[in-house]
């Protein structure tokens, strides 16, 4: 018997629905494509210096982003290079002189570990960053500083949060 074109239509359509819809991955592939190559670009644009969640750092408005460098932290009670404790802030500030013999020794322990310094760095010193606390007083920063000087660091950077610029312009 022969079906009328709304049949054959109606059979068609229902032919179609029955079927089991099959996922096109090549589409797929190119999205996920496209967005690992925009996170690898996108990746090495920030840098995060880690610290430590009893400081808080000043904020300012600097452009130049933190390097990789060792890391001095000053907290309202203690003094820590790389990672490792070296004295509380109470016995930097009975410390007479200019120099905290404890911190001063780490730090030219290290300098001994890393080995000599290139002809170049030596008028620089190697490169150091203090991380302390907004509230910790510039006398104690200044001793910080002095005794970082004193052990080839002369290289010092301040850690701060970046504020962003006023829509104004002004500073």
């Amino acid at each position: 018997m022969k079906q009328s074109l709304r049949a054959k239509r109606m059979a068609k359509h229902h032919r179609r629905l029955n079927q089991v819809p099959s996922l096109n991955l090549v589409s797929l592939m190119d999205i996920f494509t496209i967005l690992v190559f925009f996170l690898l670009v996108n990746s090495g644009d920030v840098e995060v210096l880690q610290t430590d969640k009893s400081i808080k750092l000043p904020a300012s408005f600097s452009e130049q982003v933190p390097e990789n460098n060792l890391v001095v932290l000053v907290s309202a009670t203690d003094v820590i290079v790389g990672g490792r404790s070296v004295g509380s802030v109470a016995d930097l500030v009975a410390a007479t002189g200019n120099n905290f013999a404890p911190l001063e020794q780490e730090l030219k322990y290290l300098a001994q570990k890393a080995g000599p310094l290139k002809v170049e760095d030596q008028l620089t010193g190697r490169p150091v960053t203090i991380m302390a606390d907004q509230k910790v007083p510039y006398q104690i920063l200044k001793k910080v500083m002095a005794t970082c000087a004193a052990a080839e660091y002369r290289d010092i950077s301040l850690a701060v949060t970046k504020k962003e610029l006023p829509a104004n312009g002004g500073g």
